[in-house]
C-alpha cells in the first residue's frame, strides 16, 4: 500500500518525473507518519466531544471517523504537495527552456479566467526595451547580506533598457547596516533614492512611502532580499501597452512548506473575501501605472497591502496579465511574513477594511437607483 501510495502521488498526482532519491522517500515516510498520528489524534478528540452529546455511539463512533478521514487527507496532500514532491524539487528553471504563462486577468468579471498568452524569456541586450520612465519602489528590513548586490544589480539592468528610471529604497526600521549601505549608493549615483522609516512600520507602510515619492509613468516593486532576478522585468513591458499592469507569480517558490501552506491559505482567503482570484497576490514582482497610486488612497499598512491594491484597482477599471517569474534562494536576513504579529495584523486589517469596503460598495450601488416617492407631493 504504501508503495502504490508513494508511485502515484509521484508520477500521476504530482507528476514529479525525475528518478526517485532518498529524500523523497524520507519525507514521503515522515508525511505518512503524521498522517497516522493525525488520524488518531483526530478520532479521539472528535469522540471524546461526541460521545457526551450523542447517545448513539454509532453514530458519534462514524462521524468521529469521518472527521478524521477529511483532516488526514488533507494533511497527506498538502505534505506530498508542499514538501514531499514540491515543484521546487525540479530543480533551477533554464532561463531559454521554460516555458512561462501569462494569464489575462478577469476584469470586468473578477471570478474568471480568459484567455492565456505563453512567451519566452528572452533578452535584448543594450536595447531600449520603453519608452515609458520608471519608478522602482524596493522595501528594505535588515537586508545588508544582499542590499547592495540587489541595488546595483537593478540599476546596471535598467540602464540598458529604461531611458529615464528612479530607484527608490525604503528601509523599514532596519537594525543593521542597510540605511548607511544603501545611503552610500546613493551619494554615488543619482538613479537611487533612500526613505527611512526610524522604527519599523511593516510591509505595506514601506510600500505605500515608495508610493508616495514615485515620479514616473509607470511603477515597479522587488523585495530587496535578492530572491527576484531583474531580468524577468524585461519580458513585462512587452505587455504593458495592452494591459494597465503586469503582475509576477512565482513558479518555483524557494521558501520553506510552513511559508507555502501560509501562502495558499492566504490566497484562498483573499479570493473569498475579495474574489481576486490570482495566482500569487503576495508576489513583490509587479508592475502598475504610477497614475493609479496617484489617484486612489492606500489604507492598509501591513500584509494586507496587495489585495487592497488589486481589489481597488480591478474595481477602478484597469485591467492587468500574469507572468511566471523565477525565484531565488534567501541570500541572507530573515524572512518575517510568517510571524505571528505580522499575520495577526493582516488578519485584522483584512476583516476590517473588507466590511468597509464591501459598505462602501453597496452604498456606492444604490446611489444612480435610487427611487424617491413623491407622490404625496
Amino acid at each position: 500500500g504504501a508503495l502504490n501510495s508513494f508511485g502515484f502521488n509521484k508520477y500521476w498526482t504530482f507528476k514529479h518525473k525525475q528518478a526517485v532519491t532518498g529524500s523523497e522517500v524520507f519525507r514521503f515516510a515522515i508525511v505518512n507518519i503524521i498522517g497516522i498520528l493525525c488520524n488518531d489524534g483526530i478520532i479521539w478528540s472528535v469522540a471524546s466531544i461526541l460521545h457526551t452529546v450523542i447517545t448513539n455511539h454509532v453514530l458519534w463512533a462514524n462521524a468521529s471517523k469521518g472527521c478524521a478521514i477529511i483532516g488526514t487527507t488533507s494533511v497527506s496532500y498538502l505534505g506530498m504537495r508542499l514538501w514531499v514532491f514540491s515543484r521546487s524539487q525540479n530543480g533551477p528553471i533554464k532561463a531559454k527552456e521554460g516555458r512561462l504563462t501569462a494569464a489575462r486577468n478577469p476584469v470586468p468579471a473578477p471570478t474568471t479566467w480568459g484567455d492565456i498568452h505563453e512567451t519566452w524569456l528572452e533578452t535584448n541586450g543594450s536595447k531600449m526595451i520603453t519608452k515609458h520612465s520608471l519608478s522602482v519602489i524596493m522595501p528594505a528590513h535588515n537586508e545588508e547580506a544582499a542590499i547592495a548586490g540587489t541595488v546595483h544589480g537593478v540599476v546596471n539592468t535598467l540602464k540598458a533598457w529604461v531611458p529615464d528610471f528612479e530607484v527608490i529604497v525604503v528601509n523599514d526600521g532596519s537594525k543593521d547596516r542597510t540605511r548607511s549601505i544603501v545611503e552610500e549608493i546613493a551619494a554615488s549615483d543619482q538613479h537611487v533614492r533612500l526613505i527611512n522609516h526610524t522604527v519599523n512600520q511593516g510591509y505595506g507602510a514601506a510600500l505605500v512611502s515608495g508610493f508616495e515619492a514615485i515620479t514616473k509613468d509607470l511603477v515597479f516593486f522587488m523585495d530587496s532580499d535578492g530572491q527576484f532576478d531583474i531580468a524577468d522585468l524585461e519580458r513585462f513591458f512587452a505587455f504593458i501597452d495592452e494591459y494597465d499592469a503586469v503582475l509576477g507569480y512565482r513558479i518555483d517558490r524557494q521558501d520553506t512548506w510552513v511559508r507555502k501552506l501560509n501562502a495558499w491559505g492566504w490566497k484562498m482567503l483573499v479570493r473569498l473575501v475579495f474574489g481576486l482570484r490570482v495566482r500569487d497576490i503576495d508576489c513583490a514582482f509587479k508592475l502598475y501605472p504610477g497614475k493609479f497610486f496617484h489617484e486612489h488612497r492606500l489604507e492598509t499598512r501591513g500584509a494586507m497591502i496587495n489585495a487592497e491594491i488589486l481589489y481597488k484597482f480591478t474595481r477602478a477599471g484597469y485591467t492587468y496579465t500574469q507572468l511566471g517569474v523565477r525565484h531565488l534562494p534567501r541570500r541572507g536576513g530573515r524572512a518575517t511574513g510568517a510571524k505571528p504579529s505580522v499575520i495577526a495584523r493582516a488578519f485584522r486589517e483584512m476583516f476590517t477594511y473588507a466590511r468597509k469596503w464591501h459598505r462602501e460598495e453597496r452604498e456606492k450601488a444604490r446611489e444612480p437607483g435610487k427611487i424617491v416617492d413623491d407622490s404625496n407631493k
